[in-house]
């Protein structure tokens, strides 16, 4: 895959739409049996959330991305757009609302990669969805909307309907009743493993094929260093995650959502979507930090050249 092979379209324009939150992380050499006092080995404080950090690895790729999300008007809120427009984000559709309190996490990672993390979703942050300007959809060519913010991302997505731009959503924990619209409304639907077993539980290419039956083209889960598995009107198919030395798992979620994002935004067949999205949570699993190992065009292509793993 050279290239020229990825980037079929210069800079392709997507927005992205859900939660945007400050981490601040924290390393630790290995997780205690029982709780305890423990001094971190690193600390550092970097933007996170779904749709936030999927924007950044799209905008990483070469896209143009904007950003539409709530924020307080808080120290948070400002760090939270500031390091975004640092990436080459536009954050015009970030609204900061007066007296909010914006999202923060605590996330601790051990010496293996793996992490726990303790979220604040954030408090005076107005559900409603008016103020939001879908006018320049028709001029994407992918929307990605998570299931933190289901009104906007209905209005997102019954705007990208009607334009017929793609949608995909991240199906992860969380979108309560609003789940059935929004999978009615969505292209692309990747769940995260939890996502996937609160929508329905079972198994779970059954599941994802309750999906498909709800309108979806292609509907699949994340499974970590299982892979990823997916559904669509021509069957079932898997792709085996890529075999790298993990330093921290935080944001590959994501990563793999704003990989899939641009390669749709591309025009790319399914299983080329999925291999980008797999190769771009590889990369960003190298680095401590939601978002430090988020690969550029060049880093992507250089690692997939050296890799011949294929869907089934």
């Amino acid at each position: 895959m050279s290239a020229a092979e990825l980037a079929r379209v210069e800079r392709p324009a997507i927005i992205c739409l859900g939660h945007a939150a400050l981490d601040r992380i924290y390393s630790i050499r290995q997780f205690p049996a029982t709780p305890q006092k423990l001094r971190a080995v690193s600390a550092e404080e970097v933007g996170g959330g779904m749709a936030a950090n999927a924007s950044v690895a799209a905008a990483r790729l070469g896209a143009d991305v904007a950003f539409c999300s709530r924020v307080g008007d808080d120290l948070a809120g400002e760090a939270i757009s500031a390091e975004l427009a640092r990436e080459g984000v536009d954050v015009s559709q970030v609204r900061r609302f007066a007296g909010g309190q914006s999202s923060t996490s605590a996330v601790i990672v051990d010496g293996s990669g793996e992490r726990l993390l303790v979220n604040h979703r954030g408090t005076g942050l107005s559900d409603d969805a008016s103020w939001l300007d879908v006018s320049g959809v028709s001029q994407a060519r992918a929307v990605l909307a998570d299931v933190r913010w289901p009104l906007g991302a209905l209005k997102l997505f019954r705007a990208a309907r009607d334009a017929n731009v793609p949608t995909i959503l991240d199906g992860d924990i969380g979108a309560g009743e609003a789940l059935p619209e929004l999978l009615a409304l969505a292209d692309y639907v990747v769940f995260s493993a939890p996502g996937l077993a609160e929508f329905s539980t079972g198994d779970r290419a059954e599941v994802l094929a309750d999906v498909l039956r709800l309108g979806a083209r292609h509907a699949g889960v994340t499974q970590g260093g299982e892979g990823y598995l997916w559904l669509d009107h021509a069957g079932k198919h898997y792709q085996p995650a890529f075999d790298v030395s993990v330093v921290d798992t935080s944001g590959a979620g994501d990563a793999f959502h704003g990989g899939f994002a641009w390669a749709v935004a591309q025009g790319l067949p399914d299983e080329d979507c999925v291999r980008i999205a797999q190769a771009t949570a590889a990369l960003k699993c190298l680095q401590p930090g939601n978002r430090r190992g988020l690969p550029d065009l060049v880093t992507l292509e250089a690692f997939l050249a050296g890799r011949s793993v294929a869907s089934t």
